[in-house]
């Protein structure tokens, strides 16, 4: 009798079986199917279908995805599962509508991907369904990315304010509700945008003065504080925090002073106090070699706005050492002056943020290479319950850039 006649394998399922045993002698996981059977095929038919999305939270946190990947990634720090992706380019900037009904996206584009006509414009999505709804072309702006007061929207949700520079620093104004461009407000030698309800929007600039830009009128007025602070021996981090209930604008310098000031017409900027004074330290110094804490990072301080606590991310090191991963967490109440709490941290994070909630949770987040490159991979973010200060939740890969949150 024929041998293959015999068996109760047929050619093709004897060679099927020799490769799983092959499979199985290297230690190979595979995924495999049955020999296909004769008859008629069945196929499930796809069907295609659209999730829709919550008003964003307060517990909402968006992480810049960085430098090396695109998007802003939603996560929800009461549950620590993920919510969504945002379609925020590299190098796009991201602003939430006071309102929670739409996400707003400034980013540049080329017809011919690295050249040919360069493309300003606005995106804007629906909140609920992240659909495109349309783009608002503007004029020129620098790429800088990975700043939050690069791109603001007012108070009342009506106007957005672009930071522009080409080829000098100016403000591209932006009616949301009618999505055409305005005009633009040249402003030379300031940055940072913070919105000033009622009057237009407060910009912090290089002679160490602040800025007043009044767009209530036909022409743009603008009035400047007296310089408050050095930009070439102890800059301010661009990293400004804002009370929008209080209009009150907190700033804190390299060497660890914190400024506040009183938005409006003309701002008033108070007399500054020591951070590490506040914690019971030595002031710091910014003489060469002088060992002291510091504050770090490239999203250094947080501000809860309801209970006045801003938490900054601080190491032991000497002046300019400010890209340096933190260690620790200082806890300041602003209206006592005084460092409350200073807790270690690991991971070596270099952005904080804070949610807006009665009961607050901080989100820390450290590259993936665990350095201040903004060039990483997406790394870990840690969710702190400052009442406690445990570690909620890890978000892993979660992002390598800015955190905001819910105003």
């Amino acid at each position: 009798m024929n041998s293959a006649a015999s068996s109760p394998l047929s050619g093709a399922s004897r060679s099927f079986a020799r490769s799983l045993a092959r499979a199985a002698a290297f230690g190979l996981a595979m995924i495999v199917a049955a020999p296909a059977m004769a008859g008629p095929a069945s196929v499930e038919p796809e069907e295609s279908m659209l999730t829709t999305l919550p008003s964003p939270k307060p517990s909402w946190v968006f992480l810049q995805r960085g430098v090396a990947l695109p998007g802003t990634t939603v996560f929800d720090t009461s549950t620590g599962k993920y919510v969504a992706q945002i379609e925020t380019p590299i190098l796009g900037d991201l602003a939430i509508d006071p309102a929670g009904k739409h996400y707003y996206v400034a980013e540049t584009v080329w017809t011919r991907r690295l050249h040919g006509t360069r493309q300003n414009f606005i995106s804007v999505y629906d909140a609920h369904t992240l659909t495109l709804e349309g783009d608002i072309d503007i004029p020129g702006r620098i790429l800088v990315g990975n700043r939050e007061r690069d791109f603001v929207v007012s108070d009342d949700g009506k106007t957005a304010y672009v930071y522009d520079f080409s080829p000098i620093s100016s403000i591209n104004v932006i009616d949301l509700v009618k999505r055409k461009f305005v005009k633009n407000v040249e402003l030379p030698g300031c940055a940072d945008l913070i919105p000033n309800q009622g009057v237009g929007v407060v910009s912090l600039c290089s002679d160490g003065s602040l800025a007043s830009v009044n767009l209530t009128g036909d022409k743009a007025d603008i009035t400047r504080t007296d310089p408050f602070f050095n930009a070439t021996g102890d800059p301010v981090f661009d990293d400004v925090q804002f009370d929008r209930t209080k209009a009150e604008a907190v700033m804190l310098s390299y060497s660890g002073l914190v400024y506040t000031a009183k938005l409006g017409a003309k701002p008033v900027v108070s007399a500054p106090f020591s951070i590490q004074e506040a914690a019971g330290l030595r002031k710091g110094e910014t003489r060469p070699l002088d060992l002291n804490w510091y504050p770090t990072g490239h999203q250094p301080s947080a501000l809860h706005r309801a209970s006045g606590h801003l938490y900054v991310l601080m190491h032991a090191g000497e002046f300019w050492s400010h890209k340096d991963n933190a260690t620790e967490i200082w806890d300041l109440d602003l209206a006592a002056r005084k460092v409350v709490k200073r807790i270690a941290v690991d991971g070596g994070p270099n952005v904080i943020n804070v949610t807006q909630e009665p009961e607050p949770k901080l989100v820390v987040l450290s590259d993936g290479d665990g350095g201040n490159t903004g060039y990483a991979l997406p790394g870990t973010a840690q969710v702190i319950d400052p009442a406690t200060w445990t570690v909620k939740f890890n978000l892993r890969d979660s992002g390598s850039g800015l955190i905001q949150v819910m105003q």
